[in-house]
């Protein structure tokens, strides 16, 4: 699996685990367990993210970073992989 693919594997598998502790949480919401858990996998997901911005471009338009142009339509789209 190539550097990109990583990334967004990584960065999918901490959205769903955030889902699904968010979700705990909704009914267990003083659980510092899982308080713990979903500030780790939040910080994962941040640092994957991050990772994948610099090296590959935005993931979404909301990563606009105020240049003078908007680069959300260069390179491949972040499901578009070029072949290594």
């Amino acid at each position: 699996m190539n550097e990109q693919k990583t990334l967004l594997s990584r960065i999918t598998t901490c959205d769903f685990i955030l889902t699904e502790t968010a979700i705990f949480l909704d009914t267990h919401p003083d659980c510092k367990d899982a308080l713990d858990f979903y500030r780790k996998h939040l910080e994962m997901r941040k640092k994957a993210e991050t990772e994948y911005t610099e090296k590959f471009g935005m993931l979404k338009h909301m990563d606009y970073n105020g240049q003078n142009s908007w680069q959300w339509t260069d390179g491949p789209w972040p499901w578009e992989f070029e072949e290594v």
